[in-house]
């Protein structure tokens, strides 16, 4: 089963949109929002199978520019 995270990201002030272009541009969401509150952008993500959480998201995501923070959950099926 593919994991599925959901990553908040906090954007340096001014990038929010910048940022949430070049994550589309690289296709590594299956979707995305902005949002209010403490953080900007709410990423739905589903991780290749095989991959690990913590490279897929360093290598993929986190180096964007005016992208500040991210807080990654990944989900469990439970029921």
């Amino acid at each position: 089963m593919t994991p599925c995270v959901f990553v908040q990201i906090r954007c340096t002030p001014g990038h929010t949109y910048r940022v949430a272009e070049e994550i589309a541009l690289r296709e590594i969401h299956s979707e995305l929002y902005s949002t209010s509150g403490e953080w900007d952008l709410l990423m739905k993500a589903y991780i290749p199978e095989g991959e690990d959480v913590g490279h897929y998201i360093n290598e993929r995501l986190l180096d964007i520019p005016g992208l500040e923070r991210s807080l990654t959950t990944l989900t469990f099926k439970a029921f």
